[in-house]
C-alpha cells in the first residue's frame, strides 16, 4: 500500500534527510587515500548520534554498519571494514537516517585521488541520470516516465542499468511502496499522486547491467568486474513539483 504524506510528515523526513545530507557531505572529506571504510562507517555514525538520530541500517536484517560502502565494482551493500582505500577508487556511500520516526535516504559516489576520466565520466552522467529521474517525479506522471528518463540518458552513453535493485518510497518505514525502477517505459506504470516520497536512486555500471551477491549476504558487484555508481535523493511530490528532501544544512 502506497502511504501519502502530509506536509507535516514532509518536513520530519526533511529534518531526518538534512542529517542524512550533511553526513555524507562529512563523507566527501574524510574519503581519501588510505583511510578505511571501518573508520568512514565509524565517523558517520558518531556524527548522526550527536544530531540526536540514529543509522536506520545498522541491524536491519542483520546489517552491521552504518553505511554501505561499496567500492569500486560493488554496486551496493557493501560492509565496512578493514579495507583501505586506495588512489583512483571511487566509493559509493548509502546512508538512511532515522529522525523522530522517519527516514532520509541518499547516497553518493566519491572519487578517491587521481580517478581515471571514463571513470569520472560514469560519475557524472550516474548523478544527471537522478536529476533525470527527479525531474519526472510530477504528480499525473507515471512511474514509467521516470523509469525511462534514467534509463535513455544511462544507455546513450553505453552504459549498463541495473535492474535487480530499485529505488522505494520512504517514510516511518526505510522501504515502503512502491518500487521506482531506473528502467521504464513512458506512460506506464503507476500514475505519481501529490504526498507520495520516493528514494530515487540510480544504479549505473560502466559495463553490463548484470549483477551478483558475494558469499556474504549483503555486497552486490558487477559480473563483469567493471565500475558502478549510485546517486540517490529522497523526494516530495507537492503540488508545485518535486521537492529534493535530502540536503545539506
Amino acid at each position: 500500500m502506497i502511504i501519502l504524506k502530509s506536509n507535516r510528515e514532509i518536513e520530519y523526513i526533511r529534518a531526518a534527510g538534512r542529517i542524512t545530507a550533511d553526513a555524507l557531505m562529512l563523507m566527501r572529506e574524510l574519503a581519501v587515500p588510505g583511510v578505511t571504510t571501518q573508520e568512514l562507517d565509524r565517523r558517520c555514525e558518531e556524527y548522526i548520534r550527536s544530531q540526536g538520530a540514529f543509522p536506520s541500517c545498522k541491524g536491519y536484517y542483520g546489517f552491521p554498519a552504518t553505511i554501505c560502502a561499496s567500492v569500486n565494482e560493488e554496486v551496493v551493500h557493501g560492509i565496512p571494514g578493514h579495507r583501505k582505500l586506495h588512489d583512483g577508487d571511487i566509493i559509493s556511500v548509502d546512508l538512511v537516517v532515522n529522525k523522530d520516526g522517519y527516514h532520509g535516504d541518499s547516497t553518493i559516489t566519491i572519487p578517491v585521488g587521481d580517478v581515471a576520466p571514463d571513470t569520472l565520466k560514469l560519475l557524472q552522467v550516474t548523478e544527471e541520470c537522478l536529476y533525470k529521474g527527479i525531474e519526472q517525479a510530477v504528480a499525473g506522471k507515471h512511474m514509467g516516465d521516470l523509469g525511462h528518463a534514467v534509463q535513455a540518458h544511462a544507455e546513450s552513453f553505453g552504459y549498463g542499468v541495473v535492474r535487480d535493485y530499485v529505488g522505494h518510497g520512504i517514510g516511518t518505514d526505510m522501504h515502503e511502496a512502491p518500487e521506482v525502477p531506473n528502467y521504464g517505459r513512458p506512460g506506464h506504470g503507476i500514475v505519481l499522486e501529490e504526498g507520495m516520497v520516493l528514494a530515487i536512486e540510480p544504479m549505473i555500471a560502466m559495463g553490463t547491467e548484470k549483477v551478483r551477491q558475494l558469499d556474504n549476504g549483503w555486497t552486490v558487484i558487477t559480473q563483469d568486474k567493471k565500475p558502478a555508481a549510485h546517486f540517490e535523493h529522497t523526494v516530495a511530490i507537492t503540488d508545485h513539483g518535486p521537492e529534493i528532501l535530502t540536503l545539506p544544512s
